[in-house]
Order: structure tokens, then sequence, then C-alpha cells
């Protein structure tokens, strides 16, 4: 199980950092804007520094959960579970907080979500069982 968990937290860090990529790199290019139904480069213009921003909280949380699976593969399990149920925990919550902005938003959130929690729960079961 640890193996599973920490393989699903490199999956969902991976992830953020593409999303990193798309809200702080490419956010005015319309394949990206419109990814985030951004209707219009006038408005995405506007929205950069806010996606900017929030791109950049994807990345910490990217970096967190590597750093922890790092951690754990190296013999510091306490330091290693600590940064992955944070950082993934984190990545999960933020997905229930998109589901609840709205139906349009479900999906995205069912993406975005569905590893950390996989790693979570792995995680906890591997610690808990371990």
């Amino acid at each position: 199980m640890i193996l599973a968990s920490l393989i699903f937290a490199t999956i969902a860090a991976l992830l953020h950092v593409y999303i990193f990529t798309m809200e702080s790199i490419t956010w005015t290019k319309p394949k990206t804007w419109k990814t985030f139904s951004i209707t219009s480069q006038a408005d995405a213009e506007t929205t950069k520094p806010l996606a900017y921003n929030q791109g950049f909280y994807n990345l910490f949380l990217a970096v967190g959960a590597l750093i922890g699976i790092i951690a754990v593969a190296m013999g510091a399990p306490q330091v290693g579970w600590t940064l992955v149920f944070s950082s993934c925990g984190s990545m999960l919550l933020a997905a229930l907080v998109l589901a609840a902005s709205g139906k349009k938003y479900l999906r995205a959130a069912t993406l975005q979500g569905a590893t950390p929690l996989l790693a979570v729960v792995l995680g906890v079961l591997a610690v808990t069982l371990g």
C-alpha cells in the first residue's frame, strides 16, 4: 500500500505541476484560457495576475508532495508522510471546494481530487496497518 500511495501522490503532484504551467505560464494562450472557461483574450489578460498566483499555490503543493515522497523513500517516514498528507490533503480539499462551486466543475474536481484521495486513503491504511 505504501508504494501505491506514493504513486498516486506522484501523479497528483505531476498534475498540479501541469496546472501550474497552465495558470502561471500559458494562461493567455487561447487553448489554456478556454480550458478554464475564460471567454475572451481580454478576460484572460484581466485575470492573469490571479491565475499566476493560483498557479504557484499548485506548484507549492506539488513540491511538498514530492519532497514528502522522497523523504518516505529515503527512510524519514514521519517527515515524509506529514508532507504527503498535508499536500495531498490540501489538493483534495481544493477539489472539494471546486466541486462545490458548481455542477460544471465536477469533472475538473474529480480529475483534480481522485489521485490525492487515493494517496491519502492508501497512505493512512499503510501507516495504520504497517
